[in-house]
């Protein structure tokens, strides 16, 4: 099965289609209002929050598409009734989508791409290629900027990748509110790519590589060379806090972690949710729920 890299792709190529939308919550619920999912008669694009809810509302789509039913209004207790033991309560729209409904989610969809968090990984090595193969699954822009042509050609992940010969560049004209993780091949250009960030006061996220020493080393090339720039809000070690596994991949883990605790700690609790909200990638699911 050819599974679409977008939601647009999924619209386009499915012709019958039942969105689901969470028009209300009430207690405890595994999402929250706004939350969108859509239903095809093999395949469903994103997540209501899973479990039992998920699987009846999937059954009742797809009774819809088989049946000719438009729309359909759902109520439901997450409690022992239909196995959950959350303790709230969900009301649930059911649409049959026309052609102008899809053309509006793919319009939502692409307004929250543009939106998305820019996460900036200064450097190409082996722990900037292990986040950037666990940042292309994650609700950000992850952007991987390295020196080294040659090292990234070794990204296989489905992120934005830069050659830049000025590397601070890219800093400076980040959005703001993005998050820099820099992890280069040399302690000069991680110092000043690191100070670059910090200089903004806009990030949601600055953290280097290296040890505590390193990190009283920048403490002192700063206020040599920086004006005494102030490193309070630089995260360094980073990656530090869960294990002492050096891996790549692990100590990736760790610092995504840390970053998408800062990106969403701000925003979690009033934000839009669904599609708005869910990575846009990875949530494609086959006939038997399977993710593809």
């Amino acid at each position: 099965m050819t599974v679409p890299g977008s939601l647009s792709e999924f619209l386009s190529t499915q012709y019958s289609v039942i969105r689901v939308a969470l028009t209300r919550v009430r207690g405890s619920s595994p999402r929250n209002e706004g939350t969108e999912m859509f239903v095809a008669p093999g395949s469903l694009w994103a997540t209501i929050g899973g479990g039992q809810l998920e699987f009846m509302v999937i059954n009742a789509a797809r009774d819809m598409l088989r049946d000719g039913t438009l729309h359909q209004d759902l109520d439901v207790p997450l409690g022992p009734e239909i196995g959950q033991c959350c303790g709230g309560r969900v009301e649930l729209k059911l649409t049959r989508m026309r052609a102008s409904d899809k053309r509006a989610a793919t319009e939502r969809a692409t307004l929250h791409n543009e939106a998305l968090p820019h996460v900036y990984v200064m450097g190409a090595g082996h722990v900037g290629r292990a986040l950037a193969n666990q940042l292309q699954h994650l609700p950000v822009r992850c952007i991987l900027v390295d020196t080294r042509a040659d090292e990234i050609e070794l990204c296989t992940a489905n992120v934005e990748t830069r050659v830049s010969a000025i590397p601070e560049a890219d800093i400076w004209n980040a959005p703001e509110g993005s998050a820099f993780i820099v992890l280069t091949h040399d302690h000069g250009l991680d110092f000043l790519l690191t100070s670059a960030a910090l200089e903004r006061q806009d990030a949601a996220y600055v953290g280097m590589i290296g040890s505590a020493t390193k990190r009283v080393k920048l403490r002192n090339w700063a206020h040599k060379y920086c004006d005494g720039q102030s490193i309070e809000h630089l995260k360094c070690p980073i990656g530090a806090s869960g294990s002492r596994d050096k891996r790549p991949s692990v100590i990736a883990a760790f610092v995504v972690a840390e970053v998408m605790a800062e990106l969403t700690s701000e925003t979690a609790a009033t934000a839009p949710t669904g599609v708005s909200q869910a990575p846009l990638q990875g949530h494609y699911h086959d006939r038997k729920g399977r993710s593809a």
